[in-house]
């Protein structure tokens, strides 16, 4: 069974265990006075905040502030469950507003340790209401083109979780916490307790990475070298001032710098061939081109050819997973996320391993690209199925939908994005990844509009015609060079 303990941590602990003893520079709102009992007057409210404070020391559920994981600087937020159950009322707004302005101002990362049992019911409307809240203020940071990244502590549910943890970019989470919308105390009383895990989250693809608290901090710090921005730990933009902890002049507030648009990114450098094991003592720049479309299909197909995986651990020195398409599925044939390459530079990919994708490998695709594309993240895609999945429950997932979601994803996408051709490019399925105009493919690779076998049953051939067919189909690596779908055959 997994070490709940760490999940346990107050929001202090939760901080120093990213930044160590002396890399956090607590910030505060400006003061909000509340009337007694607060905005419902609900009996004996008051005397619940101030026990809250003698026990736990804080004022609120939350604290904010600066700090430095690893290298990097970013804004940091915490919750306190011990404070009410890390609850969230209008105090509690004032807080996460104010923490997601300042890493709008600083053009710093938003990085939340979330505890929490959801919207205050002591304040009633006036609670619930400081979700909408935390939501356009996480929307300010995106259009800024900020990371946004969770980690979700036990317990994480209610508003807290449908917005500060779901909604940030990257979710990770510490290994037997409690997650989910639904609270302990008002789910259905038989309901799986396994769904509510951080485990059953991620299986369910909501959740990135359950990571163990001894790994965090690295963790936490591979994610903000590879999402960025660059920003020197201690070093400040012109007009950020130190912060006046009296809440007073100087105080932070809600108010922001406006977005400043990326400059566009290089390209992601092609990754280079690797050789098929077996014939690993042949230099993979004098591949041997394949004569025949025939020849070309089954290479493409050949058990020992190199997969994604190890592509991209040729490609990467450290990889960074994105997991789930945040609807519920997950596809292990499709490998998503963020890697940084040896000297430093941050890539996404996307990459296939050989079999049909599914829709929400699609799915999780697009969210990849999509958040590359915001932060100005060059993407590289590999490609490598023999077509979309067909069956009757790829149909249901909304494949259609989903392959559409994709293509659009790239077409729309402002960063640079490179393709490399590593296997089998089946149809619309395999063509959703590639790059218009920035197609690579290597000796050992095929693209077609159709499989020769499905091409030969649609015309009524027999099968012994299936390699003149794929001869017709012009989908060896040279025929996709000539007629201009792919820029190189890559050695």
């Amino acid at each position: 069974m997994p070490d709940e303990t760490p999940a346990r941590m107050t929001a202090r602990e939760a901080v120093t265990l990213l930044t160590g003893p002396a890399g956090f520079t607590e910030h505060l709102p400006p003061p909000r006075e509340l009337p007694a009992d607060g905005p419902l007057g609900w009996t004996g409210y008051d005397a619940a905040r101030e026990r809250a404070r003698t026990r736990t020391g804080e004022e609120e559920s939350v604290v904010y502030g600066t700090g430095v994981v690893g290298d990097r600087a970013c804004v940091l937020l915490s919750f306190e469950f011990g404070f009410l159950g890390g609850s969230l009322g209008q105090r509690t707004g004032d807080r996460l507003e104010a923490a997601y302005a300042l890493a709008l101002t600083r053009r710093l990362p938003l990085l939340a340790l979330v505890a929490t049992g959801g919207s205050r019911m002591q304040e009633g409307m006036v609670a619930l209401t400081q979700l909408q809240r935390v939501a356009a203020a996480a929307t300010r940071l995106r259009a800024a083109g900020l990371p946004q990244i969770a980690v979700v502590r036990d317990p994480t549910t209610g508003g807290g979780w449908a917005t500060v943890g779901a909604g940030a970019d990257v979710v990770l989470a510490l290994p037997g916490a409690q997650v989910g919308f639904a609270g302990s105390r008002v789910r259905p009383a038989d309901a799986d307790p396994y769904a509510y895990s951080a485990e059953g989250q991620f299986a369910a693809g909501q959740v990135d990475a359950v990571v163990p608290a001894d790994e965090l901090a690295a963790t936490v710090t591979h994610w903000l070298r590879a999402l960025g921005p660059h920003v020197v730990a201690g070093a400040q933009p012109s007009g950020a001032g130190p912060r006046d902890p009296s809440g007073t002049p100087g105080a932070d507030a809600p108010d922001a710098a406006p977005p400043r648009p990326h400059a566009p990114p290089p390209a992601a450098p092609v990754p280079r061939a690797l050789p098929v094991p077996s014939a690993s003592s042949v230099p993979s720049a004098t591949a041997r081109l394949p004569e025949t479309g025939r020849e070309a299909v089954a290479r493409a197909r050949d058990a020992r050819r190199p997969r994604a995986e190890a592509y991209l651990a040729d490609y990467f020195a450290v990889r960074l997973p994105l997991h789930g398409d945040r609807c519920g599925g997950t596809d292990p044939g499709l490998l998503c996320g963020f890697g940084l390459r040896a000297d430093g530079s941050a890539v996404a990919y996307v990459a296939q391993c050989g079999t049909a994708t599914r829709p929400a490998g699609y799915r999780t695709a697009a969210r990849t690209i999509r958040l590359a594309d915001r932060l100005g993240i060059p993407v590289l895609t590999l490609v490598d199925t023999p077509g979309a999945a067909n069956d009757a429950e790829a149909e249901r997932a909304g494949a259609g939908a989903a392959i559409a979601e994709t293509f659009a994803a790239i077409a729309a996408a402002r960063v640079p994005v490179t393709t490399l051709v590593i296997g089998e490019g089946g149809s619309g399925g395999a063509l959703a990844l590639a790059a218009p105009g920035n197609t690579h493919v290597t000796a050992d690779s095929y693209f077609s509009v159709i499989a020769p076998e499905l091409a030969a049953a649609i015309l009524k051939r027999p099968p012994s015609e299936t390699g003149a067919t794929a001869d017709q189909l012009r989908l060896r690596p040279q025929d996709l060079v000539d007629l201009g779908f792919a820029r190189s055959i890559v050695g």
